[in-house]
Order: C-alpha cells, then sequence, then structure tokens
C-alpha cells in the first residue's frame, strides 16, 4: 500500500515521460483481469482517494515527470469534484481520467471547475468514436487525448489488427492540436512500435502490473518493462 511514490520514482529513473496512478474501485469497467486483480487488492489493503493524496503530499521535489490521476466517477464525486480538483493541485498532479463521465456532462458540469485549477481533462477515444467526436473532444480538452486501441477492456494483446491500425493512421490524418497517446493492449515490442509509429507515444498498463507482481522490487519492474517494449 505504501509503494506508490517508490514506483513512480523508479519509472523516472528509467526515463518513462509520464506516470498515471490508478484511483482503485470496486467497478472498473474499462479494465481487464490484471488492474481490476490490483485494484481488488488494493481496496482489501486500505487503500482509498484519501490516502494517495496523503501520500502524494511532497512528492514534486523528487518526482518531476507529469502524474495523471485516473479513476471512475463515483470516487471522485464521493470526494467532491472540486475538493479533487483542489487536492490535485495542492499535491501536484497534473490533470485527470474519467473514462465513466459522459464529454456532454463534462462540458456542462466540471469543464469550468478543471480549468479554473488549471488541470487537464483527458478524454478517451476508440475506433467507434466518430470525426465529429473526436474534433469536439480535441478542441474542447487539452494535455493529450487518450486513443484506445479498441472499445473492449484494457489489457495485453499481442498484435493490432488491420483495422486498429487502419484507426490509427485515420486519426492521425486529422491533425488535431492535442498529441494522442495510444493504450489499451500494448505489451510487447510489436504493440509498442506500431503505437509509436502512428501517435506521440504509448500507455502501458497491465503488463506494467503484471511485472510489478512478478518482480522483486519496482526498480526490477520498470526495467523489465523496457526491455519487453523495446529490448
Amino acid at each position: 500500500m505504501n509503494d506508490t511514490r517508490r514506483v513512480l520514482a523508479a519509472l523516472q529513473s528509467q526515463g518513462i515521460d509520464m506516470a498515471e496512478i490508478g484511483i482503485p474501485f470496486s467497478d472498473p469497467m474499462a479494465d481487464g483481469p490484471v488492474i481490476q486483480q490490483a485494484g481488488t487488492q488494493a481496496l482489501r489493503n486500505g487503500m482509498s482517494l484519501r490516502l494517495l493524496f496523503e501520500q502524494l503530499k511532497d512528492f514534486r521535489p523528487t518526482i518531476h515527470i507529469p502524474v495523471i490521476l485516473m479513476g471512475y466517477l463515483n470516487p471522485v464525486m464521493q470526494y467532491g469534484f472540486e475538493d479533487f480538483c483542489r487536492s490535485c493541485v495542492e499535491v501536484g498532479v497534473d490533470g485527470m481520467i474519467i473514462p465513466d463521465l459522459p464529454f456532454a456532462d463534462y462540458i456542462a458540469d466540471y469543464k469550468d471547475v478543471a480549468e479554473r485549477y488549471d488541470l487537464k481533462m483527458i478524454m478517451l477515444i476508440s475506433p467507434e468514436t466518430s470525426d465529429e467526436r473526436i474534433r469536439l473532444i480535441d478542441k474542447h480538452t487539452s494535455g493529450f487525448i487518450y486513443m484506445v486501441s479498441s472499445a473492449a477492456t484494457t489489457g495485453a494483446q499481442s498484435r493490432f489488427s488491420d483495422a486498429v491500425q487502419e484507426y490509427f493512421r485515420r486519426v492521425q490524418a486529422m491533425d488535431l492540436k492535442n498529441p494522442r497517446l495510444i493504450g489499451f493492449g500494448i505489451s510487447n515490442r510489436e504493440t509498442f512500435h506500431l503505437a509509436m509509429e502512428n501517435a506521440s507515444g504509448a500507455i502501458v498498463g497491465s503488463k506494467f502490473i503484471q511485472l510489478l507482481g512478478e518482480s522483486a522490487t519496482p526498480e526490477d519492474a520498470a526495467i523489465k518493462l523496457l526491455n519487453v517494449l523495446d529490448g
């Protein structure tokens, strides 16, 4: 439960450009079995959003990479959205991903608050997202656009299909103002390099959590991650 800052430091030491910290939730609809199990274990250990903010106090003198919180709307609303934004700023978090927050609700009820605290709201798009919706998201958000490789849940894939690669090319040709990062299913050299060829970066979650469970230390897991992706 107390490894949050050590994991951040391990990732930073290996040249990772940004870290996404998941907020454990009992019903993580966008997550596959690896992250679900990690979240369940964290909740059993007593992890909570309030405790996470306690752990992140004063982390900025040593952690310099951007840090994003990823969580579902229910825990954020229980905490209070403006209180959540205020706590993010107080500890030095840069932005948030709330995958079950509808875009229309974000525009109507949350955008002004997030912008008042200068926090990046990261929205997800998928192969089913229309060009019109993608351009709206690009217009009304900042930071980056999270391109999920499929409409399914997170988890490792051995390769991306031709249809998914066509989706990557379609969005790349739209010349959006925000950079794009590709996530969901990146777990080996092939998927990592295809993501890097079609976007500004790749997001890896399940594979790193798996390696954390198999490694003696977070430092070992971070080294193994880079070997798997680009060895």
